[in-house]
């Protein structure tokens, strides 16, 4: 499997409203399941850390959040 690296632009993004969605395969479990990172290498290590035998995959998505505000009375 080869690794490619992502824009240069998605590592430069250090707004509070981006997260990284881990979405992967639990091998051990044979389920897909997501982990949420605040910094992209946390995501990509987590994701490298999937890849533990060929049945393995990982998936760092770039995902903005939306932010909204309460008024309180």
């Amino acid at each position: 499997m080869a690794n490619t690296a992502a824009p240069a632009s998605i590592h430069q993004h250090r707004d509070s409203d981006v997260e990284f969605h881990v979405t992967y395969l639990d091998t051990d479990s044979g389920r897909i399941r997501r982990e949420d990172f605040e910094n992209l290498a946390a995501a990509e290590r987590f994701a490298s850390a999937q890849l533990r035998d060929e049945d393995g995959w990982a998936v760092v998505d770039h995902v903005k959040i939306e932010v909204t505000s309460r008024m309180v009375a």
